[in-house]
């Protein structure tokens, strides 16, 4: 346990941290658009639905 510091002499840390926020932004990019694909969770279409102006 006392020996986990030596993954940073492995990787680059700075590399790592980077790597890991494009992975989690593209992940929350990925979610975002299986979400709004779907009919049920497309809040664009649940927002227009409610809130239809083309009928003023």
């Amino acid at each position: 346990m006392a020996q986990f510091y030596k993954i940073w002499l492995v990787f680059d840390p700075r590399r790592v941290f980077v790597a890991q926020g494009v992975f989690l932004f593209l992940l929350a990019a990925m979610i975002h658009l299986v979400l709004l694909s779907t009919e049920s969770y497309n809040w664009f279409a649940i927002a227009d639905a409610r809130y239809d102006r083309s009928a003023e």
